[in-house]
């Protein structure tokens, strides 16, 4: 038993190199291996076997034998001959039965092999398999004996005997499971690739924490953290953070306490300011002297009244003044504060004449009178210039003296003046005429004390007619200043 299970211990190399002496049997009719004595004599067939041997695992090797020897050689003394030249090359599967160092294993092989007779230049291909016994008889050195038999193929099969030694070389690379560079002694994750700079354990995140060490494996983070993440930097996991992007105190979970009256800001309404719990963090203060608490009071710097949150209310309608339309006349909270003077419907922070009923198409302003509309009806077609000039005839002078009246009736209006010509002509030339004519009335409208910011003139040229071109009737039409008034 001691034999047998001894040296488990022993490294277990990788190659061998094995050299036997080798005596043949291929059914030769001498000798006849009836006389066990003949094995020795001159006449038995002889050869040489060396190979080189691959450990594959514990147990199984890989051998690579290449054989040489003569056979059918003479036992007369007088006429000996060398006999034939007989070479074998094989590929063989070794099993050892017991651990390598062990004093004492039987073996099996089994593989492919070939066989070629240089003097009758035959080949073969065998099938040879056999047993054989190992004794180690010092570290990595054994003396062994075999006996196979090769089937053959084509020829004749055969025996083979030999006894030789292996010696062994070529210390293995130490166990590696996981093939991450980490030798298994060395290796605290043995079954798992990992990092040489963290003994062989994974690090999924690259943050330099283990992925068993680390409590956040697939975020990076901070070894002090144990491999999470802390973005404020208030030394609170992300995950355990209430407020992550915020620097803030363990005691709020990570939130912030900016004024330090130890109530979260998220919960304090007064965050820079310290106040008691009981006022929900904020001071009990009045600052501008409303009788209403900075802590309700929407205008805690200005003195107010509390229909409007402590605001100030000129016009006492309980609209703030910084919110009121119209901030000095009482008016309704759902019309930002103003009234309806005119009562027409439309409020007066949206009517342009809040004092003169109007329609809300005309955003509160009182429509035009049909007689002022036909002034400047008239103004249109009788408004007069020099043939081909801007230079208005005496007569249009009274048609404009009307267009003023009409501006000063409507003041809350205002005035396009508008040019137009006929088709003939140069094209550019017109455009420049309709622009002239319409400045030159612009300008009179001007000097008779109409406002300039009331006011503004545009001419089209030919773009814009009105009637045909093609006859007289139609181009004295279409060559016209128009007045149009509207509210802005």
């Amino acid at each position: 038993m001691l034999l047998l299970t001894q040296q488990d211990a022993f490294a277990q190399p990788l190659n061998g190199m094995t050299m036997r002496t080798l005596w043949y049997n291929y059914e030769n009719p001498n000798p006849t291996w009836d006389n066990w004595s003949e094995i020795f004599s001159y006449s038995v067939p002889r050869g040489v076997e060396i190979g080189y041997n691959r450990r594959l695992d514990g147990h199984t090797w890989l051998v690579v034998p290449a054989k040489i020897g003569l056979l059918n050689r003479s036992a007369n003394s007088t006429q000996r001959n060398r006999g034939e030249v007989l070479a074998n090359l094989d590929v063989l599967l070794q099993e050892n039965l017991f651990k390598y160092g062990s004093f004492f294993s039987p073996s099996l092989h089994l593989g492919l092999g070939t066989t070629y007779n240089f003097d009758k230049r035959t080949g073969d291909f065998n099938i040879p398999a056999g047993v054989g016994l190992n004794f180690m008889v010092a570290p990595n050195f054994s003396i062994n004996v075999q006996s196979q038999y090769r089937f053959s193929i084509e020829n004749r099969p055969g025996w083979q005997h030999g006894i030789g030694f292996t010696a062994y070389f070529g210390e293995p690379a130490p166990p590696d499971r996981d093939k991450d560079g980490v030798t298994d002694a060395e290796d605290k994750c043995p079954d798992v690739f990992g990092l040489a700079a963290l003994k062989g354990c994974p690090d999924r995140d690259n943050d330099g924490v283990a992925d068993g060490d680390d409590k956040c494996p697939d975020v990076a983070g901070l070894e002090s953290m144990m491999g999470c993440p802390d973005a404020d930097g208030d030394g609170i996991t992300d995950a355990d953070d209430a407020c992550p992007t915020e620097k803030g105190l363990a005691a709020f979970r990570g939130c912030p306490d900016t004024d330090n009256d130890g109530i979260a800001d998220a919960q304090d309404k007064c965050p820079r300011e310290a106040g008691p719990a009981s006022n929900n963090g904020c001071p009990i203060l009045d600052k501008d002297g409303d009788g209403i608490l900075d802590k309700d009071d929407a205008c805690p710097t200005e003195k107010g009244v509390a229909s409007a949150k402590g605001c100030p209310d000129r016009d006492g309608d309980s609209v703030a003044d910084r919110d009121d339309a119209c901030p000095d006349k009482a008016g309704s909270p759902m019309h930002k504060g103003c009234p309806d003077t005119d009562k027409d419907g439309v409020y007066d922070n949206e009517d342009r004449c809040p004092d003169k009923p109007g329609v809300a198409a005309l955003k509160g302003c009182p429509e035009i009178k049909k007689e002022d509309k036909a002034k400047l009806e008239r103004a249109i077609k009788l408004v007069q210039f020099e043939s081909g000039k801007a230079t208005l005839l005496k007569s249009s002078n009274a048609v404009l003296d009307e267009v003023v009246s009409v501006m000063n009736q409507y003041p809350e209006y205002s005035l396009n003046i508008n040019g137009h010509t006929d088709n003939q002509g140069d094209d550019k030339m017109n455009m420049d005429l309709s622009q002239r004519r319409a400045k030159t009335c612009y300008d009179y409208l001007v000097s008779k004390g109409i406002a300039a910011s009331r006011m503004a003139s545009a001419g089209f040229g030919e773009t814009q007619p009105v009637a045909d071109n093609k006859t007289a009737a139609g181009r004295k039409e279409n060559r016209r200043v128009v007045f149009e008034l509207y509210v802005k």
